[in-house]
């Protein structure tokens, strides 16, 4: 048996599985279900503001692991490698002022108003309440919303380098739609790159430049789908449709990362620096019928309504973007191959994988 190949199957399969247990540990959790207070349009705003490190982080860490070395392939060469960026949420993005993000007038903060966000604490924040406006019949309910799940999200590359002619390197990220498992859900991804060592083109100066010099650009796409069972409490009141079946998260995440990259061959070691520039993209939906918290009894039970297609994670808010610098490391024991790096960002991580070199 080939070990090597076996090691790089093992390794795509534990990147992906952690990476999307972490979405759905999102979309699962009995945190999101807290979330559907309100109307759909509180509930989108909940919803942005409450997971928006867990989608910068993921789409940050798309755009990481293109490149190690500023060197590039000899013609027909080629590389294939799996790795992981873990992104680190900020500090800033661990909590939100739920009575800052617009909801409507029902909703108040008599036990206060700081609440962690999917990057935050796992210690639950205060329960709000909500008054249902109804004369007479109306009450109102205290809703806890949900506790912070992890504050490093990975997201997984695995792709293939082809060596072209004149120093110039393709790069493919390419994984038909596959389901991880029923429970985690479904992913395909696609993304394509180049990198050309420009260090080559200035003739015979280059012998004198003491590194290698290169210019890369990568751009990421992944969807990912998975089915949600969202359902009211038992013996509530339901206005609407009570079909929650086909229930679906339904998204998608792409990236941009262009880099300047500087690195030096020391034997089989060879340290790289880069300086660049990413931005991402998140859009995910909620499909099917989703029950809403949009009153309550004059007992203090709250009343559901029923709505299809609801919700909607998209925009700014869920987006990151901004300039980068990377410190790392490519190690080559015959063709075997490790990586490690840094990256200082708006959201910083770190990257480490392995690979094969032919």
């Amino acid at each position: 048996m080939n070990l090597k190949p076996q090691l790089i199957k093992k390794a795509i399969i534990i990147v992906f599985f952690a990476s999307f247990a972490t979405m759905r540990a999102s979309a699962q959790s009995d945190g999101i279900s807290a979330l559907f207070k309100g109307s759909p349009d509180d509930v989108n705003k909940l919803l942005n503001t409450y997971a928006a490190p867990l989608f910068k982080g993921f789409g940050n860490g798309l755009n990481g692991g293109w490149a190690n070395t500023a060197k590039t392939q000899k013609f027909l060469r080629f590389a294939i490698r799996v790795s992981a960026t873990g992104s680190i949420v900020p500090q800033s993005d661990k909590t939100y002022d739920v009575s800052k993000i617009g909801l409507s007038s029902r909703f108040s903060f008599p036990n206060g108003s700081i609440e962690p966000t999917f990057g935050g604490s796992t210690t639950a924040g205060p329960s709000i309440k909500y008054t249902d406006p109804t004369p007479v019949t109306g009450g109102s309910v205290s809703l806890p919303l949900p506790a912070g799940v992890v504050s490093i999200i990975p997201a997984p590359q695995v792709q293939l380098t082809i060596g072209l002619i004149k120093n110039t390197d393709l790069i493919l990220r390419v994984i038909p739609d596959f389901q991880i498992s029923k429970k985690i859900g479904s992913v395909g991804m696609f993304g394509v790159g180049f990198k050309h060592d420009i260090a080559q083109d200035f003739g015979t100066a280059s012998n004198i430049i003491p590194f290698n010099l290169a210019i890369a650009v990568g751009y990421t796409h992944l969807n990912y789908k998975l089915p949600l069972d969202v359902k009211p409490d038992a013996g509530s009141t339901v206005i609407g449709s009570q079909d929650f079946t086909n229930q679906l998260l339904d998204g998608s995440f792409a990236g941009w990362n262009t880099q300047v990259i500087f690195s030096k061959k020391l034997l089989f070691f060879t340290p790289f620096v880069a300086l660049g520039y990413l931005s991402s993209t998140t859009n995910v939906g909620l499909k099917g019928n989703y029950p809403f918290v949009t009153g309550a009894t004059i007992t203090g039970k709250p009343v559901y309504t029923s709505y299809a297609d609801p919700i909607n994670i998209s925009g700014s808010t869920v987006s990151a973007g901004g300039g980068r610098a990377d410190i790392g490391f490519q190690m080559s024991l015959s063709f075997f191959k490790l990586y490690g790096s840094y990256s200082f960002a708006q959201y910083q991580s770190f990257n480490a994988g392995i690979g094969l070199g032919f």
